[in-house]
């Protein structure tokens, strides 16, 4: 960008030299390229940073050298020659979308005589590299170098209504720009329409059709605010590099349109034309400053320096910053709406490093504190988790959080999924509301590549909407298929079943020790019926396993079977363990005892062991489950079980009569509670 050395000199006093003036440039980050003399005036090609707009004009370089220096703006006054017809008389301004359109002012010029600009107005645009073309379009890029905001000037006579309308484009409408050429406007293109037609691409260029000619008398002066993105994409669209879209796609000040159509408005004036009474501001939207937290103590932490607070306060306030609840250590300061790159507190301290000068910022590593890391039981126990998994056999995976729709519906989770605004592909449009489909996916990987027995899990979130709320839910999925051993020449091997899974649910909790849980028969939409527990603790449902439905599997394209469980981790985390507790290793001998029994097949050995534990023998130290059969003598419906008790008293070595007598009253217990028989030979 060309910055004019004399041109400078209208905004502030500026007594030092063109060759300071670069140094000082430099010094501050806005690199100076080149600098040439030229008319008696010095020009100077500065290279400004990409996300400050307000350095794109004399205004914002005359405002960074007047805080560098301790030099005040000067303030200039813009009069005109007004005529006491008010501008909403002649023309109406209206956005129709103010999303795309933030602020649009309005004012007309009459009666001006199109033609040679002054020698003065010449000379400057030419010094900057700009071509004269007549007094009103120089005015227009006059007001544009001066200040970094672009406006446009159309021909009044030539609007219709006479209206303006700041809207997105219709469809098949055309619009013939500046220089001739005609482009067909797509419905995202936000366009300056009057009561008919286009009449100019929005912060763009202006049409053909309204444009100013040797023949125009009244001149409407536009200066507005629109929507970075927005100019962006329609220019990069149409492949329009003008100087108008340069800024405003960097972002321009939502507070300056009213200042650069006075200007513009009282340079016209000059000329001889007569200004309409009352600026039209249409401003839906009124921009509120941004607050920042600015302390003292982080300026230190990042710069490595101690920074008085008097030259922060001076500083940020010659740069237009307003600052308010100071005290000892820190501000609140507000953010000046020309200065859109400020976001944070490392922005506000970015500003203070550049004027306080790197150079006395001394070159060593500041001393960090570090805080000691205090202990998360949350991920301590996912940890374990996966530990305990691992030495399962089970391997871990990490799976996108995305969805099929068609999928998601074969699940049938009974959860309302969130879809995205913006997905990547159809078939990934939704969030996942289960963890399952992307095992699915892993072990149908796996099988199409020779693997035999698949043991994963994974830990993950699941998503879905609760009451027009978005909500995350921490779960954990396992699933296994194929061989759980493959056979070699010393075994036949042992295929994964529904037991297999159990007894990893059962290893984890109890792991965990979460020691009060249950299995419960129960239904589910994964799960085939009368394959599928649902898992609870404390009488809350924790999550469900079971064996795969055959048209789930189908649809994966999986081959044999798959046994899976579904955890809510998120719940279970949330619930206490049983406190660590040590017990030595009693010196003692345990005695065990085998019962075998006929209960009828619709009782669960679950059932059964709730039972035994609210029975509380005081020296039975565990029971377990070591047959279970059945046979035509036995009866249709009746089945074999076989438990072995061991009892162990700790501080002696119990009696066979002990034991007879606690064995005795376990039998009691299961003929009147499951109305079991002892099988023939079944004590021992």
């Amino acid at each position: 960008m060309k910055i004019s050395y004399e041109w400078l000199k209208d905004f502030i006093d500026l007594k030092i030299g063109p060759a300071e003036l670069v140094d000082l440039l430099n010094q501050l980050g806005l690199m100076v390229e080149n600098f040439e003399e030229r008319d008696g005036d010095f020009i100077l090609e500065v290279e400004t940073y990409a996300n400050r707009p307000d350095t794109l004009g004399h205004l914002g370089l005359a405002r960074e050298i007047g805080a560098a220096l301790g030099l005040k703006l000067k303030k200039r006054h813009w009069p005109v020659k007004e005529i006491p017809i008010p501008t909403s008389d002649l023309i109406s301004i209206e956005i129709l979308d103010p999303d795309l359109c933030y602020r649009y002012c309005g004012i007309i010029v009459r009666e001006v005589n199109v033609g040679p600009s002054p020698d003065w107005l010449k000379r400057r645009l030419e010094n900057v590299g700009l071509r004269s073309i007549n007094n009103v379009v120089d005015v227009t890029n006059y007001v544009l170098m001066a200040t970094g905001h672009p406006i446009h000037a159309f021909d009044y006579q030539r609007l219709a209504g006479p209206r303006i309308v700041v809207r997105r484009a219709r469809k098949n409408e055309k619009l013939r720009l500046l220089g001739g050429e005609t482009v067909e406007l797509l419905p995202e293109n936000l366009v300056i329409a009057d009561a008919e037609k286009p009449v100019a691409l929005a912060g763009i260029i202006g049409g053909e059709d309204s444009g100013v000619t040797e023949t125009t008398v009244d001149v409407f002066i536009e200066s507005a605010c629109f929507n970075p993105v927005s100019i962006r994409q329609t220019r990069k669209y149409f492949g329009l590099d003008t100087d108008a879209s340069y800024r405003f796609e960097r972002g321009a000040d939502p507070n300056f349109p009213p200042v650069a159509a006075q200007m513009a408005a009282s340079l016209l004036s000059e000329f001889g034309g007569k200004v309409t009474r009352d600026l039209i501001d249409v401003y839906p939207s009124p921009h509120k400053p941004k607050e920042v937290l600015l302390r003292l103590s982080r300026i230190k932490e990042l710069l490595g320096v101690e920074i008085d607070q008097e030259f922060v306060v001076s500083l940020l306030r010659s740069l237009e910053f307003e600052i308010s609840q100071i005290n000892d250590s820190r501000m609140i300061v507000h953010v000046p709406s020309h200065r859109v790159d400020i976001e944070r507190e490392a922005d506000l301290i970015e500003e203070v490093a550049r004027f306080y000068g790197y150079e006395k910022i001394p070159s060593i590593i500041p001393p960090l504190k570090v805080i000691e890391k205090t202990e998360d039981r949350r991920q301590n126990q996912l940890k374990k988790i996966r530990s305990i998994l691992f030495y399962q056999g089970f391997d871990e995976v990490l799976n996108f959080s995305f969805s099929d729709p068609d999928r998601e519906k074969i699940f049938n989770t009974g959860l309302q999924p969130i879809a995205l605004s913006n997905p990547l592909s159809m078939k990934a449009s939704l969030l996942r509301t289960t963890l399952l489909g992307g095992l699915l996916e892993n072990i149908a990987y796996n099988q199409k590549r020779g693997i035999e027995g698949i043991r994963l899990f994974e830990i993950g979130n699941i998503y879905f909407w609760e009451n027009s709320s978005a909500m995350e839910r921490l779960f954990l999925c396992l699933a296994i298929n194929g061989w759980f051993v493959l056979p070699d020449w010393s075994q036949r091997g042992e295929k994964a079943d529904f037991f297999h899974l159990k007894g990893t649910c059962e290893t984890l909790l109890n792991e965990l020790r979460y020691e009060s849980f249950v299995f419960k028969s129960a239904e589910h939409n994964f799960f085939e019926p009368g394959y599928c527990l649902g898992l609870e603790i404390k009488g809350d449902r924790l999550g469900y396993l079971g064996k795969i439905k055959s048209e789930i599997l189908q649809e994966f394209e999986i081959e044999g079977e798959v046994y899976a469980a579904e955890i809510n981790l998120a719940f279970l985390l949330a619930k206490q363990p049983r406190p660590f507790s040590y017990a030595p290793v009693s010196r003692f001998p345990a005695i065990s005892r085998d019962i075998s029994f006929l209960v009828p097949k619709n009782i669960s050995f679950e059932e059964i062991r709730l039972s035994l534990l609210n029975l509380e023998l005081p020296h039975l130290e565990s029971f377990t489950l070591i047959d279970r059969f059945t046979s035509d003598r036995f009866g249709e419906d009746v089945v074999s079980l076989t438990l072995r008790f061991v009892y162990r008293h700790p501080h002696r070595t119990l009696l066979a009569e002990e034991v007879d007598k606690m064995n005795n009253r376990i039998i009691a217990h299961l003929r009147s509670s499951f109305q079991a028989k002892l099988r023939e030979g079944g004590k021992n």
